[in-house]
């Protein structure tokens, strides 16, 4: 095929995806010809699809006895917060992250590759579309004008030249062209049946890709946002959204292993229409257009006859005999039959516009016009569009990669972050170095300034315990003081007692600071001892 046609080079990664094994669902070896109408290739195709769908199943099986192991297992709590493995997580989050974004561009560049594909492939298609109409448009053009236009031309004439023999011969004779120039047209073949065909492929085409298009940005937009946000919950320590995105994982996750089956399958049996091409378009137009046909337009070589020359000629003669004849009545019979011109006229003009569709006709029916357009359809279908099933089929993979990794990841984030929120727990929230106790401080400022009074108080009572004590100024007050201690036992608890006398012990016994707790209204006392 590439000696008879150097303008189509099959691609090496076309011929690749063609020597895959092709086996039916009993694994029995099936021919890789395209033959989209036998079950038994359909099956070796599908038989691709389920392959990706038994590995699908092994990557959920084992995220699934993962997590399992996972919740199962008991950790020792009472390590520090600050483990090895948290690097691990983070590690596998940002590598997992960074895959994801790698298969979002990879998928990007696939995507428009194959749409770019499909676009040439259909745009060709409308374009032979519309070359096979105008062949059919202007034959039955031609044809009407021949059969009917023409003869009232000559039915008029016949009348009109009656008397005269010689000129109604003449008309007789010009009808016998018109019959030549109506089997000639007859012998050309119909594209009506195929042009249908073409045109309902590309609709459907079209429609298809459409809507391939949108599902896949659609997918690269959601795996990027499932990446942000599980960044988001761990940066945020969320666990509701690191649960939240590890569901929306794996579900992003098993459509990308769908969508592997589906651009495999797909480009393997593009492959094989993309290593002949020829052959399938022949058997497939066998019953619709000769053979002859066929290949003229598939492999337009300069050592192929034109199948319809011999047709084109006998219309370019037969139309330039019947202007010889029309031209010898205009010169002699309307001279003598003045009403004639007008006919004569008419059929002149019918002639000329029938010798301008015959060089239109010429034009459309010469190979290099469809012959160009097969070859962009092939190129755009065999390079742009399977190539790009392939870049899709790596972003599907990659993808698939990036949320396994980010499924094993997400359980062990979940366990750093509860098991530093009990350490942050365990903290006194008075340690300044806490950040609990800071976020206390934040929300609840009040509860902060009295605590940090009552701190205040209580470096100022151990600073004068401190200093030497003071002289009394009299003996009763202490007498009494001394008195009421002996009464309660001693027991310093009980010196926030009113005091008699001047109210307050004396300051080498001890300094007492009060303090109001804000989630009730009883009074303590905290005691530093002299």
């Amino acid at each position: 095929m590439a000696a008879a046609r150097v303008e189509y080079i099959t691609p090496w990664w076309v011929y690749w995806l063609h020597n895959v094994p092709h086996l039916d669902l009993t694994l029995q070896p099936r021919s890789s010809d395209f033959q989209p109408g036998d079950p038994g290739y359909r099956q070796s195709l599908l038989f691709w699809a389920l392959v990706i769908a038994g590995c699908a199943f092994l990557n959920l099986l084992f995220i699934t006895i993962y997590l399992l192991c996972f919740c199962c297992s008991k950790k020792d709590e009472s390590v520090e917060t600050k483990r090895p493995r948290s690097c691990c997580v983070t590690w596998t989050a940002t590598v997992s992250g960074l895959l994801c974004c790698a298969a979002v561009g990879i998928g990007f560049y696939g995507n428009s590759e194959t749409n770019d594909g499909v676009y040439q492939l259909t745009y060709s298609l409308d374009d032979a579309n519309h070359t096979l109409a105008g062949v059919d448009s202007l034959v039955s053009g031609t044809t009407h004008k021949m059969k009917e236009s023409l003869d009232q031309h000559l039915l008029r004439l016949n009348e009109i030249f009656a008397t005269h023999g010689d000129y109604v011969q003449t008309l007789r004779f010009m009808k016998l062209m018109a019959n030549n120039v109506v089997s000639q047209l007859s012998s050309l073949p119909s594209f009506q049946v195929t042009n249908g065909q073409l045109s309902a492929f590309a609709r459907q085409v079209s429609f298809i890709e459409y809507y391939r298009w949108l599902s896949y940005l659609l997918l690269f937009i959601v795996d990027l946002l499932i990446c942000l946000a599980t960044c988001l919950g761990l940066a945020k320590r969320s666990r509701c959204l690191l649960v939240t995105m590890l569901l929306f994982g794996l579900v992003t996750m098993l459509l990308s292993w769908t969508s592997l089956a589906l651009d495999t399958s797909t480009a393997v049996g593009t492959s094989d229409f993309c290593v002949a091409p020829d052959k399938f378009i022949m058997n497939m137009t066998q019953d619709q257009i000769s053979a002859d046909v066929v290949h003229y337009y598939l492999y337009c070589s300069q050592s192929l006859k034109n199948p319809f020359q011999q047709a084109l000629n006998a219309f370019q003669k037969s139309l330039s005999t019947m202007q010889i004849q029309v031209q010898g009545l205009l010169q002699f019979a309307v001279p003598i039959f003045p009403t004639a011109q007008k006919d004569l006229l008419g059929i002149q003009l019918l002639l000329n516009s029938s010798e301008s569709n015959l060089h239109q006709l010429t034009a459309l029916l010469d190979c290099r016009g469809l012959h160009k357009d097969y070859l962009e359809a092939l190129i755009g279908i065999c390079y742009d569009g399977v190539e790009g099933l392939l870049y899709l089929g790596l972003f599907s993979l990659l993808a698939a990669l990036a949320f396994t990794a980010m499924a094993g990841a997400v359980p062990k984030a979940w366990k750093l972050i509860l098991a530093r929120e009990r350490d942050y727990n365990d903290f006194d929230e008075e340690d300044p170095f806490n950040p609990q106790a800071r976020r206390i401080a934040v929300h609840n400022p009040n509860r902060a300034q009295i605590r940090s009074f009552c701190s205040f108080s209580s470096s100022l009572g151990s600073q004068a315990s401190l200093q030497p004590p003071a002289p009394p100024i009299s003996a009763a007050p202490v007498a009494e003081y001394m008195n009421q201690a002996a009464l309660f036992g001693g027991n310093p608890r009980y010196e926030n007692v009113p005091l008699i006398g001047r109210g307050s012990p004396p300051p080498t016994y001890s300094s007492t600071y009060l303090c109001v707790n804000e989630d009730s209204s009883n009074i303590y006392g905290n005691d530093i001892p002299a």
